[in-house]
């Protein structure tokens, strides 16, 4: 399907130039205050793993701003709520996969990336400090942080990402009964709005239940 692939280091630094020595020397070692910062303002965070025959994988965690806990400036937990089981992400980690974690803060072009190992833990006092609205997870992964620093703006300026007039019309996109109606043979002719309907009654019955996420 794909020619002509780039398989080096040096191959790919024939295509791109090397980063300046400004960029190279963003990139830290451990949490400061500008990352404690935005973590503490961050609802969202995209965490990357792979499994071990290198399939990628990408989750979506959220919660009110600084749910992610910062335990020190080597260390953060993401305390594990309700999810769909598959448990792809604690999975991976188990597995020994390391992991990426890319923070937003809505209305911000800049993202804070922080890369390093990862295991999932139940150690009673990360879980106490990993209670979200009341809640106590059960695990929690923790994170130890190899690398941490700020992405630029680019991708948000050209995504437009924050900008309201350029999201298109939620009727342009179906909604998640009508693909579960295509997509699962369970459900094939089932009413899409009845699916809606219960979809929105799990998400209030279970949103801040300790359980296993994607």
């Amino acid at each position: 399907m794909f020619h002509d692939v780039i398989r080096s280091e040096a191959e790919l630094r024939e295509v791109y130039r090397n980063p300046s020595v400004s960029v190279q020397h963003k990139v830290l070692d451990r949490l400061d205050g500008h990352a404690r910062g935005f973590i503490a303002a961050s609802p969202f965070v995209l965490v990357g793993t792979a499994s071990p025959d290198g399939t990628g994988d990408v989750s979506p965690k959220g919660g009110p701003p600084g749910f992610v806990t910062v335990l020190d400036d080597d260390h953060v937990a993401i305390g594990d709520l309700a999810g769909n089981n598959l448990i792809d992400t604690l999975t991976n980690i188990v597995a020994g996969s390391g992991v990426g974690l890319l923070f937003l803060v809505p209305g911000v072009d800049e993202t804070l990336r922080v890369n390093g190992t990862a295991c999932v833990t139940r150690d009673a006092a990360v879980l106490d400090a990993c209670v979200i609205e009341g809640r106590r997870p059960r695990a929690a992964l923790g994170i130890t942080v190899r690398e941490q620093f700020m992405h630029c703006a680019k991708a948000f300026r050209r995504s437009s990402l924050w900008q309201g007039e350029s999201w298109p019309s939620r009727d342009s996109l179906p909604t998640l009964g009508c693909i579960v109606v295509d997509q699962i043979p369970e459900a094939a002719g089932m009413d899409p709005a009845v699916i809606d309907e219960q979809l929105e009654a799990g998400y209030r019955e279970t949103l801040w239940e300790a359980g296993g996420r994607g």
